[in-house]
């Protein structure tokens, strides 16, 4: 039985040492030490050895498995090592890397930075003031009466910790129209601002988020009339959506306007004609006007001498009417969907 598991032992280092792959190694292990390799079997028959020789037997009959398993994962390694020294020998380094992948500027990002130089090129100056707002600046000095209801806690987040004897509570500002209170405050006419920021509302469904972006347009002189407010939203109303595309105002009331208009654009679907989106051939895109004496009062100008207009309307919303877009909720925007979000 000794001689069988040496002959066994000096049979199996043989195959391995002559081995040129990890495939034959793994053939050598199947055929020596297998569930019907040599090695198992001559195992199995320790048990007609007789009994004064049969712990020697047995013992010599470990050493042999313990040596072939090292001899396999030995050549195992050198294989994989030689394997691996003959890849890097053929590595061209004078060849092109692969480049990392590089993101892009976020929807939003891309629509804000265009309407920025929209505005910029008829002379208007990008701004920004605080998203965290006083009452004040927000409702109160913009015309607001206290019952009104955006001042309700359904309607705009409050922050309850800070109050302020001369400004009202704090607050998420809920639209962009606080940042003419202090433009007006902070510069004398004639005055062109563009202040595009986040806002807060207690909305969420497909065409709402809680946190959204608007942009604001002020401007503040001795001699505006609506004249000027309607070609300057149509001028970059065919500057956005291209120049099919038309606006009309219709009759609002806003409380810092006065007159007030809603804004409509021809349909970017149909363009005008009317379809089962517009019905009649217009899109409402956000509110106009001229500003309000008493805001103009507020913000330190004297409305007997200077005039202003304003609009204030949603970047999400200017962003999904553009043709062919064809997103059809809003909190796809802010999602983390890579698979949407490369598409732009």
């Amino acid at each position: 039985m000794e001689e069988e598991l040496i002959g066994i032992k000096n049979a199996a280092l043989s195959f391995i040492l002559e081995a040129e792959s990890l495939e034959s190694i793994e053939e050598t292990k199947l055929q020596f030490l297998g569930k019907n390799g040599r090695l198992t079997i001559a195992i199995k028959d320790i048990k007609k050895v007789p009994e004064d020789k049969r712990a020697a037997v047995g013992m010599l009959a470990n050493e042999v498995k313990e040596t072939i398993e090292r001899a396999i994962e030995s050549k195992k390694q050198n294989l994989k090592e030689k394997s691996l020294s003959h890849v890097v020998k053929k590595i061209d380094v004078t060849n092109p890397g692969k480049a990392a992948p590089i993101g892009h500027l976020h929807l939003i990002t891309q629509a804000i930075e265009e309407i920025t130089d929209i505005f910029k090129s008829i002379g208007f100056t990008r701004v920004k003031y605080p998203e965290v707002e006083w009452d004040w600046f927000s409702f109160t000095a913009l015309n607001f009466p206290q019952n009104h209801p955006a001042r309700d806690d359904w309607e705009t987040f409050f922050i309850d910790e800070r109050q302020s004897d001369k400004f009202g509570p704090m607050l998420l500002t809920p639209h962009t129209s606080s940042g003419q209170i202090r433009e007006m405050l902070s510069n004398k006419p004639p005055i062109k601002m563009l202040n595009i920021a986040k806002t807060y509302r207690r909305q969420a469904d497909v065409g709402h988020t809680p946190m959204f972006h608007q942009f604001e347009t002020l401007a503040v002189s001795e001699n505006l009339s609506i004249g000027h407010l309607k070609g300057t939203l149509e001028y970059f109303v065919r500057s956005f959506f291209g120049p099919n595309i038309k606006t009309r105002i219709r009759p609002y009331h806003f409380e810092f306007t006065e007159p007030s208009f809603e804004v409509d654009i021809t349909c970017t679907v149909c363009l005008g004609k009317g379809c089962k989106l517009c019905k009649e051939g217009w899109l409402e895109m956000g509110g106009a006007g001229m500003v309000h004496p008493n805001v103009l009062k507020n913000g330190g100008i004297d409305p007997q001498k200077y005039r202003g207009f304003a609009s204030g309307w949603g970047v999400e919303r200017v962003l999904l009417m553009r043709e062919n877009l064809n997103i059809d909720d809003l909190r796809l925007v802010y999602s983390s969907k890579l698979e949407f979000l490369e598409q732009f």
